[in-house]
């Protein structure tokens, strides 16, 4: 039993529940399931932090300006031990900038550097290391072995201007050895690039490539933070 209140109430709830059709009813129920279950990630999570690695930072002084570069000690480990023996032995004071091949495009290309006159200051050759282990690229900016085969490195260097991923490994190719990158005076790079060559020095793929004027290499000393 109830009372009278009671009963209408019961009543006129039990009637307006009748009243909506079980389709109207689901159909009021789907956008907020929808709108639930397609809610987006938050935009602001935070993304892992990138991976960082054990560098040197090498200055290495020219009579075009200074170069600072970062040498990949972690990555390429023999590659860069070798880079840095010759700096802290004092050999790359006896190096220069001979060679600026711009093959690829104007400003484009890279430039070479290395103990060419001096074949007295050099270390024995080096293992080599492909990009496929060292995990780096030949970006712009990028230094890097010069070799002839695999393993023949020893005293001179590459700087890319411009990206250059055919000089990564791949394949059956072995690539060269990139170890480091240059993190200020990219233009001093730019501008040995744009040194006059003369088109009647080197033989072979040097031709025309090696620089009118040498540029001494007049300093070379890791940079203490």
């Amino acid at each position: 039993m109830c009372g009278m209140t009671k009963c209408l109430l019961i009543a006129a709830t039990a009637a307006l529940a009748l009243s909506v059709p079980p389709a109207a009813a689901q159909t009021q129920a789907a956008p907020r399931a929808a709108a639930e279950q397609a809610a987006p990630a938050s935009p602001f999570r935070p993304l892992p932090e990138e991976q960082a690695f054990e560098t040197e930072m090498v200055r290495i002084d020219t009579e075009a300006g200074p170069i600072i570069l970062e040498i990949e000690t972690e990555r390429a480990p023999v590659t860069a031990a070798n880079f840095l023996r010759y700096v802290e032995e004092g050999r790359l004071e006896n190096a220069a900038f001979y060679r600026a091949s711009q093959k690829i495009g104007a400003g484009k290309g890279f430039v070479q550097f290395g103990l060419r006159q001096h074949p007295d200051h050099v270390f024995p050759p080096i293992a080599h290391e492909p990009t496929t282990d060292t995990g780096l690229t030949h970006a712009d900016g990028t230094i890097s072995m010069v070799r002839g085969e695999p393993g023949t490195a020893d005293a001179d260097f590459l700087i890319m201007v411009s990206d250059q991923p055919q000089w990564d490994a791949k394949g059956d190719s072995p690539g060269y050895a990139a170890f480091g990158r240059v993190v200020q005076g990219m233009e001093t790079v730019k501008s040995i690039l744009a040194a006059p060559t003369d088109p009647n020095k080197g033989d072979g793929v040097l031709r025309g490539e090696l620089l009118a004027e040498e540029i001494p290499v007049t300093g070379a000393s890791v940079v203490e933070e």
